[in-house]
């Protein structure tokens, strides 16, 4: 014959302490505002899940119980900053293409002209075009970086001009010439 069971016999005395507790917790936070995300945000509250604050509760899926949610978040939290601060960074191979220089240099009344390409800095480009040009009147009439430069000579003057390419700068120096017995002097480029 089947007993009807008391309502009033606990199975578990140290589970239904817990209940109360988490229940009479969880009234005391619902007082505080309208809902519990109110109370604290809910991307915390989805981290501690049932667990509030102090109150004694362990992680379904963990082997060892968590003693608070503060504890929990805390050890996430301590977890997340030493992984990202022992973790190596991934460095994204970033091609920097350094400058190099370029100059020409003319003596326009000789027509004595020197060039340099490739230099480390625009100063050494513009020194090894003069060297180049061997006249102490000699001039620098264009210096360039990471791109090309060209020298059109005209009946009278000569004509300057940089551009991307070889073929840019030449066209750039022969139309600023305008005449039509203008040709391309010189020209250089950096790699």
């Amino acid at each position: 014959m089947l007993q009807a069971v008391d309502p009033t016999i606990r199975l578990n005395p140290a589970a239904d302490a817990k209940s109360e507790i988490l229940q009479l917790r969880r009234r005391r936070i619902r007082a505080l505002g309208p809902s519990g995300d109110q109370v604290m945000g809910a991307p915390f509250k989805k981290l501690l899940g049932d667990c509030v604050m102090d109150d004694p509760c362990s992680d379904p899926n963990a082997s060892m119980p968590v003693a608070s949610g503060m504890r929990r978040f805390s050890f996430l939290l301590a977890l997340t900053l030493a992984f990202i601060g022992s973790a190596q960074p991934v460095a994204a191979k970033v091609v920097v293409k350094k400058g190099v220089y370029g100059a020409i240099a003319l003596q326009r009344e000789t027509g004595q002209l020197g060039y340099a390409y490739d230099s480390a800095t625009s100063r050494a480009a513009k020194i090894e075009a003069l060297k180049q040009c061997a006249d102490p009147r000699c001039e620098v009439v264009t210096a360039f970086s990471n791109a090309c430069g060209a020298l059109a000579r005209g009946p009278k003057k000569y004509f300057p001009a940089t551009g991307a390419t070889r073929q840019e700068a030449e066209t750039k120096a022969l139309r600023r010439c305008a005449a039509k017995q203008c040709e391309v002097a010189a020209w250089a480029c950096t790699k």
